[in-house]
């Protein structure tokens, strides 16, 4: 399955929990995760999307650590099998 398909599958899934998933544009700051999750109740997420079995490289990795010392939750996504289970966790939190 390629990466647009993940993300065609999350798009759908956040829709279907009335939330929206833009696309995350950060220009001069390469590195950052490529979607947004945004639900109701204020619930939200950075998402990285990959092809089955593909990895996070290491600027993403980095940008995914600075994010996460910062008190935000990264998600990195390569399976759909995931979806269900990252947006039940964000909407528990």
């Amino acid at each position: 399955m390629r990466e647009k398909v993940l993300e065609k599958k999350l798009m759908d899934a956040v829709k279907a929990r009335a939330g929206i998933c833009p696309k995350f544009v950060s220009p001069g700051f390469d590195g950052m995760p490529d979607r947004i999750v945004l639900l109701p109740a204020g619930k939200w997420t950075f998402v990285e999307l990959k092809a089955p079995g593909e990895k996070a490289r290491k600027l993403q990795i980095a940008r995914h650590l600075l994010l996460r010392k910062l008190g935000y939750s990264v998600y990195v996504l390569d399976a759909v099998k995931q979806i269900e289970v990252m947006l039940d966790a964000i909407q528990a939190s």
